[in-house]
Protein backbone atom coordinates (compact mmCIF):
# COMPACT_ATOMS: atom_id res chain seq x y z
CA UNK A 1 0.00 0.00 0.00
CA UNK A 2 1.53 3.54 -1.05
CA UNK A 3 0.25 7.31 -0.86
CA UNK A 4 1.59 9.81 -2.48
CA UNK A 5 0.35 13.21 -1.93
CA UNK A 6 0.98 16.26 -3.81
CA UNK A 7 -0.48 19.60 -5.01
CA UNK A 8 1.61 21.64 -2.97
CA UNK A 9 2.94 25.25 -3.12
CA UNK A 10 3.40 29.09 -1.77
CA UNK A 11 -0.10 30.87 -2.39
CA UNK A 12 -1.00 33.96 -0.95
CA UNK A 13 -3.37 34.46 2.43
CA UNK A 14 -7.11 34.41 0.83
CA UNK A 15 -5.99 32.07 -1.88
CA UNK A 16 -6.55 28.12 -2.55
CA UNK A 17 -4.97 25.16 -3.13
CA UNK A 18 -6.14 22.05 -3.39
CA UNK A 19 -4.10 18.67 -1.88
CA UNK A 20 -4.40 15.03 -3.66
CA UNK A 21 -3.50 11.86 -2.04
CA UNK A 22 -3.17 9.31 -4.67
CA UNK A 23 -3.81 5.62 -3.36
CA UNK A 24 -1.98 2.81 -4.88
CA UNK A 25 -1.15 -1.20 -4.03
CA UNK A 26 -4.52 -2.82 -3.13
CA UNK A 27 -8.03 -3.12 -4.46
CA UNK A 28 -11.25 -2.19 -3.81
CA UNK A 29 -12.70 1.12 -3.05
CA UNK A 30 -12.87 1.59 0.11
CA UNK A 31 -10.22 3.33 2.19
CA UNK A 32 -10.09 5.82 4.90
CA UNK A 33 -7.42 8.78 4.54
CA UNK A 34 -6.77 10.83 7.63
CA UNK A 35 -4.54 14.71 6.76
CA UNK A 36 -2.01 15.92 8.83
CA UNK A 37 0.10 18.79 8.84
CA UNK A 38 3.45 19.61 10.65
CA UNK A 39 4.22 23.09 10.79
CA UNK A 40 8.22 24.40 11.44
CA UNK A 41 9.38 23.73 15.26
CA UNK A 42 5.12 22.22 16.24
CA UNK A 43 3.78 18.59 16.07
CA UNK A 44 2.13 17.07 13.65
CA UNK A 45 -1.70 18.01 13.92
CA UNK A 46 -5.12 16.16 12.54
CA UNK A 47 -6.57 18.19 9.86
CA UNK A 48 -9.68 16.29 8.37
CA UNK A 49 -10.33 12.83 8.26
CA UNK A 50 -13.11 10.83 5.65
CA UNK A 51 -14.14 7.67 6.54
CA UNK A 52 -13.65 4.18 4.29
CA UNK A 53 -16.93 4.34 3.41
CA UNK A 54 -16.81 8.13 2.57
CA UNK A 55 -19.85 9.04 4.33
CA UNK A 56 -18.27 10.12 7.24
CA UNK A 57 -15.88 13.35 7.17
CA UNK A 58 -14.31 16.14 10.11
CA UNK A 59 -12.28 18.65 10.22
CA UNK A 60 -10.68 20.52 13.18
CA UNK A 61 -11.25 23.64 13.97
CA UNK A 62 -8.69 25.55 12.89
CA UNK A 63 -10.02 24.91 9.21
CA UNK A 64 -13.63 23.94 9.45
CA UNK A 65 -15.61 25.98 7.00
CA UNK A 66 -12.42 26.51 4.67
CA UNK A 67 -11.32 23.27 3.91
CA UNK A 68 -12.98 20.26 2.63
CA UNK A 69 -12.45 16.56 1.48
CA UNK A 70 -13.59 14.68 -1.44
CA UNK A 71 -12.77 11.04 -3.07
CA UNK A 72 -12.61 9.96 -6.71
CA UNK A 73 -12.58 6.15 -6.84
CA UNK A 74 -12.17 5.80 -10.39
CA UNK A 75 -8.82 7.11 -9.46
CA UNK A 76 -8.70 6.00 -6.16
CA UNK A 77 -7.71 9.46 -4.89
CA UNK A 78 -8.67 11.49 -2.16
CA UNK A 79 -8.13 15.54 -2.30
CA UNK A 80 -8.50 18.33 0.26
CA UNK A 81 -9.76 21.50 -1.05
CA UNK A 82 -8.17 24.44 0.97
CA UNK A 83 -9.65 27.63 0.38
CA UNK A 84 -8.93 31.58 2.50
CA UNK A 85 -5.83 29.92 3.10
CA UNK A 86 -3.79 31.85 6.05
CA UNK A 87 -0.25 32.11 7.01
CA UNK A 88 -0.98 29.90 10.03
CA UNK A 89 -2.08 26.87 7.87
CA UNK A 90 1.91 26.98 6.34
CA UNK A 91 3.03 23.48 6.64
CA UNK A 92 4.04 20.04 5.50
CA UNK A 93 0.99 18.26 4.84
CA UNK A 94 1.21 14.49 4.96
CA UNK A 95 -2.15 11.86 3.81
CA UNK A 96 -2.56 8.83 5.88
CA UNK A 97 -4.54 5.28 5.79
CA UNK A 98 -5.07 2.55 8.22
CA UNK A 99 -4.41 -0.47 6.30
CA UNK A 100 -7.15 -2.17 8.96
CA UNK A 101 -9.85 -0.16 7.17
CA UNK A 102 -9.11 -0.83 3.85
CA UNK A 103 -11.37 -2.88 1.77
CA UNK A 104 -14.13 -2.11 4.83
CA UNK A 105 -17.41 -0.27 4.17
CA UNK A 106 -16.96 1.89 7.31
CA UNK A 107 -17.02 5.06 9.41
CA UNK A 108 -14.02 5.22 11.51
CA UNK A 109 -12.64 8.38 11.28
CA UNK A 110 -9.50 8.53 12.82
CA UNK A 111 -7.95 11.46 14.41
CA UNK A 112 -5.17 10.25 16.18
CA UNK A 113 -1.85 9.52 14.31
CA UNK A 114 -1.51 6.32 15.83
CA UNK A 115 -4.26 4.81 14.12
CA UNK A 116 -2.70 5.01 10.43
CA UNK A 117 0.04 3.05 9.69
CA UNK A 118 1.11 4.09 6.23
CA UNK A 119 1.98 7.59 5.36
CA UNK A 120 2.55 9.59 2.03
CA UNK A 121 5.85 11.35 1.89
CA UNK A 122 4.45 14.84 2.36
CA UNK A 123 3.59 18.31 0.32
CA UNK A 124 4.44 21.33 1.15
CA UNK A 125 2.28 24.02 1.36
CA UNK A 126 3.56 27.92 2.22
CA UNK A 127 0.90 30.81 2.35
CA UNK A 128 2.46 34.00 2.45
CA UNK A 129 2.28 37.11 0.62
Amino acid sequence: VQLQASGGGLVQPGGSLRLSCAASGFTGDYYAIGWFRQAPGKEREVVSCISSSGSITWYGDSVKGRFSSSRDDAKKMVSLQMNSLKPEDTAVYYCATDRRQIGLYGYKCAKSQDEYDVWGQGTLVTVSS
